[in-house]
């Protein structure tokens, strides 16, 4: 690779556990030129500015804005957050990498649902998909089949593209956000999993992947990688990592399905329903036991151990708040 040109990170300007925004930073360090896409020019833009990135404001969904941030750049990562849009944002994104040619890599985040997302499962009916997925939903969010539709369109494009699967991240809002007003008040952990378990991941270690490959990406061309955690853990094991990070003592206490339905849509439902339909897809997948699945591909990705949980606790700004105001 030529290292004289610029590599294009979306969603550069994220907030707590952006892995876009750790990507830059470790590129950076390495020698490498980024050219962060970000959405608004604020404070987040100008850190960026500040570490050396060639920052680029636009949208995702303005095929203009988007050939111009992509001239002259062979290598890709391509994020967006939670979103109605996202399929036409990554289709854009393909259209305008199919015109720019000579890509090298298309780094494209995706969710582990799309391991077992498959034509057959999806196309089969209520009942089997009520069973195959756990027994409380049947069928993906609007968000998980978007995923599924960009893998294919990415795959029919042709383009050199790796897929990085992502189970829960450690940073998502229902694990370090949402439950925090009740850890602060009540010292609980209200989670609707019952007692199922899941293997959350960490952003640093995403990010670190991502940069594996977006510096030398031509074994991994054409893989999709199914990542998980280094544990499975349950909702006493989350409140005891919390407990640790946070110096006092949580206790899980199991919440109804319905009641966490209320607290998302409360939070979430007027400025996004469908983050909230997602995250209520996301909770009753998770208390079906779909996400109790742990794999070592993140390790051998990393050449190290992954994260801990209660590393990720230790070190996550809201967590590091929620303690020092207690």
């Amino acid at each position: 690779m030529n290292k004289q040109r610029p590599i294009l990170l979306t969603g550069a300007a994220g907030e707590v556990g952006s892995v876009s925004g750790d990507i830059a930073r470790r590129l950076i360090k390495e020698g490498y030129p980024v050219r962060a896409f970000v959405r608004s020019d604020d404070a987040r833009a100008e850190a960026l500015r500040q570490i050396g990135a060639d920052v680029v404001v636009g949208d995702l969904l303005n095929l203009a804005d988007v050939v111009q941030a992509l001239k002259g750049c062979q290598r890709i990562f391509f994020t967006m957050s939670l979103s109605p849009y996202y399929l036409d944002a990554n289709l854009i994104m393909i259209a305008a990498a199919l015109e720019e040619k000579n890509i090298e890599v298309f780094v494209n985040i995706s969710d582990i649902e799309q391991s077992y997302m498959t034509f057959e499962h999806m196309s089969a009916s209520k009942t089997h998909r009520l069973k195959w997925l756990g027994g409380h939903v049947d069928n993906w969010s609007p968000q998980q089949r978007a995923h599924w539709l960009a893998e294919q369109a990415l795959t029919w494009s042709g383009l050199p593209v790796v897929h990085l699967r992502a189970t829960i991240f450690v940073e998502n809002p229902l694990l370090t956000w949402i439950p925090l007003k009740n850890i602060m008040e009540k010292g609980e952990l209200n989670l609707p999993f019952a007692e199922a378990k899941l293997s959350p991941i960490a952003a640093t270690d995403v990010a670190e992947v991502c940069t594996n490959i977006l510096i030398e990406p031509a074994r991994h061309i054409g893989h999709a990688y199914a990542l998980t955690g280094p544990e499975l853990i349950n909702g006493k094991e989350m409140a005891q990592a919390l407990s640790n990070a946070l110096g006092y003592d949580v206790q899980y206490v199991a919440q109804s399905l319905d009641d966490s339905d209320k607290v998302l849509d409360n939070l979430l439902a007027e400025r996004s329903a469908h983050t909230a339909a997602h995250l209520k897809v996301l909770t009753r997948l998770i208390a079906g036991g779909r996400y109790e699945e742990v794999t070592d591909t993140l390790e051998t990705l990393l050449g190290h151990k992954p994260t801990r949980l209660e590393e990720v606790f230790a070190s996550n700004e809201r967590v590091l708040s929620a303690r020092n105001r207690h």
